[in-house]
């Protein structure tokens, strides 16, 4: 099997046997074979452009999503922290206020029940504030599980729209377009002699 730009010149040379004939075949056929070959050029040096670009931005996202990440991460260990320091500063509290309504009992000569009454009252009022803590840090750390989902995802969704795929050229395509060109060439060297036939 012939390719089409052996057809074409041979069509031109044996339909006129002109060299103006044989020389637009030549001319349509290297113009389109030059084309094809500098746009299959040119695809694949902005494939490889678009593939570094896209490895340099989906790097800076990852680095962007680990730092959002530990953002969060930081701010959740300071609530962390806060409301242990809270915990601490109402045990704290809790302790001197027992220590001085049992002092205060025993100097003013109170005892029995309703002494009693008044300690079991701040211990209550001390393990419903630190209920109130812990379930608020429950909170919090759901808060920030739920944030971090939504950041990982927004990453990935940011990682799907960096890395969206490259056209690459294709050896195929070039080689219908330089096909194309020989038959352009075959059909210019078919007008020729028409028209000199004319």
């Amino acid at each position: 099997m012939c390719d089409p730009i052996s057809i074409s010149i041979g069509t031109a040379l044996g339909a006129t046997g002109s060299a103006t004939a044989v020389g637009m075949v030549g001319a349509t056929t290297a113009l389109g074979l030059g084309s094809s070959a500098a746009s299959f050029i040119g695809q694949r040096r902005m494939a490889r452009q678009q593939a570094r670009y896209q490895a340099r931005a989906s790097e800076m996202e990852r680095q962007r999503a680990m730092q959002e990440q530990s953002a969060m991460r930081m701010r959740q260990a300071q609530e962390q922290e806060a409301a242990n320091r809270e915990l601490a500063d109402v045990s704290l509290k809790s302790r001197e206020a027992l220590s001085k309504a049992r002092t205060s009992a025993g100097e003013a000569g109170v005892s029995g029940a309703s002494v009693e009454m008044l300690l079991d009252d701040y211990t209550r009022q001390e393990a419903a504030y630190r209920v109130g803590i812990t379930r608020q840090r429950e909170l919090q750390d759901v808060q920030t599980g739920l944030a971090l989902t939504d950041a990982g995802y927004r990453t990935q969704m940011r990682q799907i729209d960096i890395n969206r795929p490259i056209d690459k050229p294709s050896f195929l395509t070039g080689a219908l377009n330089i096909a194309q060109s020989g038959l352009s060439g075959y059909r210019t060297g078919l007008e020729i002699n028409r028209s000199r036939e004319a």
